[in-house]
C-alpha cells in the first residue's frame, strides 16, 4: 500500500497564481461511454446534472457531454436507439490538469466555446470539472 499525503486546498489562492486545482468542482455522474444517448439523458435527469463525465472501460475520462448535446443528437436525422456516447464524443478530449494556470484554462475554453472541462490527473482519471462562471 501507497501512503498519499493530502494537502488541504488553500481558501485564499492568490488569484493572480491561481491554478484549475483551486477552481475545479467534484467531476460529479461518470458513466461509460458505451450508455447510449437515451440512457445518458435519463442519468443525467435522475441526477440533475448538466453534464456527464464519459469514461471508457478502463475508467479513463474520454470527455463531457452536455445535456444540450445530448439533446442535439437526439433530435437530429441520423439518430437511432443504438447511438452510444463514444460515437458522440469521437475523439478524447479536451482535456486540462489541475496543476493548469486558470487564466490559460479560462481562455482556452472561451476559444473553444466550452461552458465546463474535465480536469483528469496524469493517468487520465477524471478529477473534477472546471465550469465557467455564467
Amino acid at each position: 500500500m501507497t501512503l498519499v499525503q493530502m494537502q488541504p486546498r488553500s481558501t485564499n489562492a492568490n488569484p493572480v497564481h491561481r491554478t484549475v486545482d483551486d477552481a475545479m468542482e467534484a467531476a460529479g455522474p461518470q458513466v461509460c461511454d458505451d450508455m447510449t444517448v437515451e440512457v445518458a439523458m435519463a442519468v443525467m435527469a435522475s441526477a440533475r446534472a448538466g453534464h456527464l463525465v464519459v469514461c471508457d472501460e478502463d475508467g479513463l475520462c474520454t470527455g463531457l457531454i452536455t445535456r444540450a448535446r445530448l439533446a442535439g443528437v437526439r433530435d437530429g436525422a441520423a439518430y437511432t436507439d443504438r447511438v452510444r456516447l463514444r460515437d458522440v464524443l469521437g475523439d478524447r478530449g479536451p482535456f486540462t490538469s489541475p496543476t493548469t494556470a486558470m487564466a490559460e484554462a479560462e481562455h482556452a475554453m472561451r476559444y473553444r466555446r466550452l461552458d465546463a472541462l474535465p480536469v483528469v490527473d496524469e493517468q487520465g482519471s477524471a478529477l473534477g470539472v472546471l465550469a465557467l462562471a455564467r
